[in-house]
């Protein structure tokens, strides 16, 4: 249940006046940036210094120290590492009330329950958003624009920390959903979880590639793969921590590969049926792909593809999109695909379909080369 719209931005900033954030790596220090943009006071903790300094330097906050309280307190560290954290917090009165951002949920509520840490202060969290680069250096206060996160209160949550904790969701421009924390780490093992080992299982194909196939790789080997760049030690605390439900989609993967493997080497043999149980999953997969939810929420809208021939010069998008508002075409979506050893590229662009002719005519019409 999407739950934002109850809280107002200037609400939300009456809610928290100050935000402590420990560990300052991307989504910690993208949080602290994005509260700052509203003027929330961020004191920032990390066991890295380095990191801290990092943070402090892009503007995210200043160092906290031990005596300091802040209404709420944003633990970002791995999902092992939560329930300490927040029973070292709590014994300090770090803050009024406590989340975190760690991507499973179960596992930080049933630790946290078992090492005695007050529970009525406490929210479950998870931002879904990120990127595949770690570090403060990598943080950005939009990260989390338009984006779900989930809230996962237990029947002990104080109505007061859950709020706090829907307000800092606002400040940050995420839509927050509260789910149980069982029922989101199932979804997270479906949307997210098994599909980083999938990627990287297909990326890691590419460590005995020749350099003829490498040399041909187009947009597509580099769209399945781009989340398997993130870093493995954090992915395996990730992984780790939701092990059975990401188990039991792997296994369901793993499961259709190898039936798809047995229906192409059955085809090889001549047993052109074969071929039907082939297609039965690509079909799956296109109505699975239909369902993916569009950027505002719903189903996908159709879009249509223009694609346009791009030099790789600084201010070529740019010009792209003036020639776009200039027509007062939205382009709802964008992707580039470079020409390997060559200045050029392509960039799709996505819009509605009654705009794809005036775009096409406007581009070309400003000596764009539109195939």
């Amino acid at each position: 249940m999407t739950v934002s719209s109850v809280l107002d931005p200037s609400e939300a900033r009456d809610e928290i006046s100050s935000v402590l954030v420990v560990g300052t790596g991307l989504i910690g220090t993208s949080v602290a940036l994005a509260v700052r943009r509203h003027g929330v006071k961020v004191l920032l903790a990390d066991r890295d210094p380095s990191a801290v300094r990092l943070a402090r330097e892009l503007g995210a906050g200043e160092e906290w120290e031990p005596g300091r309280t802040a209404d709420l307190a944003v633990i970002a560290v791995p999902p092992q590492v939560v329930a300490r954290q927040l029973l070292e917090l709590q014994k300090e009165g770090a803050a009024r009330f406590y989340t975190d951002v760690a991507s499973v949920k179960a596992l930080p509520i049933a630790l946290a329950e078992e090492l005695g840490c007050d529970m009525s202060a406490y929210v479950a969290g998870h931002p879904l958003a990120g990127r595949e680069k770690s570090g403060p250096g990598a943080a950005r206060a939009d990260l989390f624009l338009g984006r779900p996160w989930a809230l996962c209160p237990t029947e002990r949550t104080a109505p007061e920390a859950l709020r706090a904790a829907l307000a800092l969701t606002v400040l940050c421009g995420g839509n927050a959903v509260e789910v149980d924390a069982a029922a989101h780490d199932e979804a997270v093992a479906v949307i997210s979880h098994a599909p980083h080992v999938a990627a990287s299982a297909v990326a890691a194909r590419l460590v005995d590639a020749t350099d003829t196939a490498l040399g041909l790789a187009g947009q597509g080997v580099r769209d399945v793969t781009r989340v398997a760049g993130g870093d493995p030690a954090l992915w395996l605390g990730i992984l780790s921590g939701n092990a059975r439900p990401v188990a039991a989609v792997l296994e369901a993967v793993a499961a259709d590969l190898a039936g798809a493997a047995r229906a192409l080497r059955a085809l090889d043999a001549g047993e052109e049926p074969a071929g039907e149980k082939l297609t039965g999953l690509l079909s799956r997969g296109v109505t699975g792909h239909g369902r993916i939810p569009g950027k505002h929420g719903g189903p996908a809208p159709a879009y249509v593809v223009v694609q346009v021939v791009v030099g790789d010069r600084p201010g070529e998008l740019a010009r792209l999109f003036q020639v776009a508002d200039g027509i007062g075409v939205n382009i709802e979506d964008v992707r580039l695909e470079h020409a390997p050893g060559l200045p050029v590229g392509a960039a799709d662009l996505y819009v509605q379909p009654e705009a794809a002719a005036p775009l096409s005519e406007a581009l070309r019409a400003h000596g764009w080369h539109v195939p």
